[in-house]
């Protein structure tokens, strides 16, 4: 009998909980197991996760096929229709001791191979099963899950459920753990990060955590925030940003559209200017803070008007990474409902944010040669600046370490040092 094998597709979140799932398993003793953490972003993610596992029961004809995730919380019926799907089961009680000691001993039978419950009653998260995964340079700790917010486009709520928070003295003992381990940078992960607090007492922000956590774990060289909502960003988490240098200076932008009635269309809570006054004023108090965003290419009822608007939000904003995203309806979303645009348009539109961002990528990275980087090195040759900018290095430095190196070149992705 061979130890489960897991498949993870979609976000970091599911990175992290794929490995707590691998530890209860673990624990469980269960085997001869193949489990796919699913992921629901799009209708396209939902169709290569049945790719996926059409693929893993050709290659594991033999193994009991599990599918957990996102997917199969908003759409179980979809995988129990599969034939190659032995059981399915949601994202809280992937999370579940109980569930795992279950599917061990295979008390999963016919009446019980859907265990998929209502996310909406799920009042706790599960983020401190495991001390972090990653390289051993860099771990990521999660400390909020799901999401209050209903924007047209996303069905994630439906999957993960409302904003849920891990307490701040949980993380911080989570995180000297951590640096105990000798791990040199920590990053904060959630589904909706910048909501992190309002379901605790006293309602604290994500500035008051990350204050917090570079105040009590003195030791903790580096800290980075994942994806966060601007308009949410409080007070202390400027503070820390102009304050902090152990914080780093890159924030990725849930940002979604330039245009200010597509971004009403889609229920965003910031317009244009709040998007461009919030960078400005990042850039001002921390002036080497970059930024990468999310942008969709193609929302329905998107002009040529509305759609250079975004274009040009990537120069007003100065973002650098791009994470571009072509517009695909989700069944049971509004936006799905709405006047689609045309799918080579949606393509062509995409393309060009695509090469808009990659120009924005050569002008960043050849800003930095002459400077000098703090490189947190994830392999002996490839580590990453502040920024997050890869830098290669053509002699062998040492995994996990932070190394002081001047930038003599680039290519048109990475720095060399």
């Amino acid at each position: 009998m061979s130890a489960a094998k897991f498949t993870t597709l979609g976000c970091r979140l599911n990175a992290y909980e794929t490995e707590a799932m691998k530890e209860l398993s673990q624990s469980a003793g269960l085997q001869n197991a193949v489990i796919v953490n699913t992921c629901a972003v799009t209708a396209e993610a939902v169709r290569k996760a049945r790719q996926e596992i059409r693929k893993l029961r050709r290659e594991n004809p033999e193994a009991r096929l599990i599918v957990t995730g996102c997917a199969a919380q908003t759409e179980p019926e979809i995988f129990t229709a599969m034939a190659e799907v032995d059981a399915v089961i949601g994202n809280t009680e992937k999370m579940q001791a109980d569930t795992w000691r279950g599917l061990a001993a295979d008390f999963i039978g016919d009446t019980e191979a859907v265990q998929v419950d209502d996310i909406m009653s799920v009042t706790e998260t599960a983020g401190h099963l495991i001390d972090g995964f990653g390289t051993r340079s860099r771990a990521y700790v999660q400390v909020q899950n799901g999401c209050d917010h209903r924007c047209t486009f996303c069905i994630i709520p439906y999957g993960r459920g409302n904003s849920r928070s891990v307490p701040a003295g949980v993380v911080v003992e989570q995180i000297k753990r951590l640096v105990g381990k000798g791990y040199n940078e920590v990053v904060l992960t959630g589904v909706d990060l910048t909501s992190w607090g309002v379901d605790l007492p006293a309602e604290p922000k994500m500035g008051d955590l990350v204050m917090r956590i570079l105040k009590f774990v003195p030791d903790l060289p580096r800290l980075r925030i994942s994806s966060i909502d601007s308009i949410e960003v409080d007070d202390n988490l400027m503070q820390a940003i102009a304050t902090e240098p152990r914080l780093m200076p890159h924030l990725h932008l849930s940002l979604q559209a330039g245009d200010d009635m597509i971004l009403k269309r889609m229920k965003r809570r910031h317009l244009r200017d709040d998007a461009i006054a919030f960078c400005e004023e990042a850039k001002r108090l921390r002036p080497d803070m970059t930024y990468g965003a999310d942008i969709i290419a193609g929302f329905p009822t998107e002009t040529d008007a509305m759609f250079e608007n975004s274009l040009k939000l990537i120069e007003d904003c100065d973002l650098t990474w791009l994470h571009v995203f072509p517009y695909s309806p989700r069944n049971g979303t509004p936006a799905a409902k709405m006047p689609a645009v045309n799918g080579k348009v949606i393509k062509a539109r995409a393309a060009q944010l695509r090469n808009a961002g990659d120009a924005q990528v050569r002008s960043h990275l050849s800003k930095q040669i002459g400077k000098t980087h703090h490189i947190l090195m994830e392999n002996q040759t490839m580590g990453r600046t502040e920024q997050f900018t890869e830098v290669t290095f053509e002699t062998d430095q040492i995994e996990g370490q932070i190394v002081t190196a001047s930038i003599v070149g680039q290519t048109s992705t990475q720095l060399t040092a």
